[in-house]
């Protein structure tokens, strides 16, 4: 499954969580949100072993990288709420905070196998809480240059705090995001069996850390201009890299200058 594929079959956001006064009020400080939500990644893991009937068993190395999803955040302005006419939209920008397949490097590493002989290999993919995210993948025996590539979903917490400034000021309020992402760990477990058909009759596993628990990115402070005259009612709503919505639209109230 392609990363395009999964972006389009994204769960929603699990949960907002935001310091917000929301209704049509001030914002009368910086807005600090918490959203968590399912980054798609795709990871390409080179796998190479030498020594296959040497003791204790081969030397395996796994390296490559996780494409991400992408991140974007969308700033809606707009100069009425629930006026008697419909709501007027005067501004409706959207900024990009992690591009569409930025990638993480996976550091070449050793795998110990602990086992004798010339085994069979699988592979298999599990989260920072111990969850499957694949079912295990079969290498084979002395695998050499292999290149394997998966579609996963990492949950994730984003946190963003957000200013305004210039609020009555033409051609409109500044607005700025500073923003930081905590991935949840991602880990390859090798299993080394007798068996070719399954891994229920495992020799051995043994684990290595392709993502540390609580990976932290930080995304550059940048800001938003927003283009509109006036004090108007500021929304913003989180985008993956593709567009697709993760949540419902966030009103923050009307701009003030902080």
């Amino acid at each position: 499954m392609k990363l395009a594929s999964i972006l389009s079959s994204v769960t929603p956001a699990l949960g907002v969580m935001a310091a917000l006064n929301l209704g049509v009020g001030s914002l009368l400080a910086d807005q600090n949100i918490s959203l968590n939500f399912n980054m798609p990644m795709h990871v390409t893991a080179n796998v190479n072993e030498t020594g296959c009937d040497n003791s204790p068993g081969p030397q395996i190395t796994i390296e490559g990288d996780i494409a991400m999803g992408g991140l974007q955040v969308e700033l809606i302005l707009e100069n009425n709420l629930k006026g008697t006419h419909k709501t007027v939209v005067t501004s409706d920008t959207k900024t990009v905070l992690i591009p569409l397949g930025d990638k993480i490097v996976i550091p070449k590493q050793p795998v110990l196998g602990g086992v004798g002989g010339n085994p069979y290999i699988w592979l298999q993919l599990y989260d920072g809480n111990g969850n499957n995210l694949t079912d295990p993948i079969f290498l084979g025996r002395c695998v050499q240059g292999l290149s394997i590539g998966k579609d996963i979903l990492n949950p994730s917490l984003l946190a963003s705090l957000i200013t305004a400034s210039d609020c009555s000021n033409n051609p409109g309020p500044y607005i700025t995001f500073d923003s930081g992402l905590t991935l949840t760990g991602l880990h390859a477990r090798f299993i080394f069996t007798n068996n070719p058909k399954g891994t229920h009759t495992a020799l051995a596993t043994t684990s290595v850390t392709l993502l540390p628990d609580g990976t932290f990115i930080r995304i550059p402070k940048q800001p938003v201009l927003g283009g509109s005259g006036g004090n108007p009612i500021i929304w913003i709503r989180f985008l993956q890299g593709d567009g697709t919505p993760i949540d419902d639209p966030i009103c923050l109230g009307r701009c003030v200058q902080l």
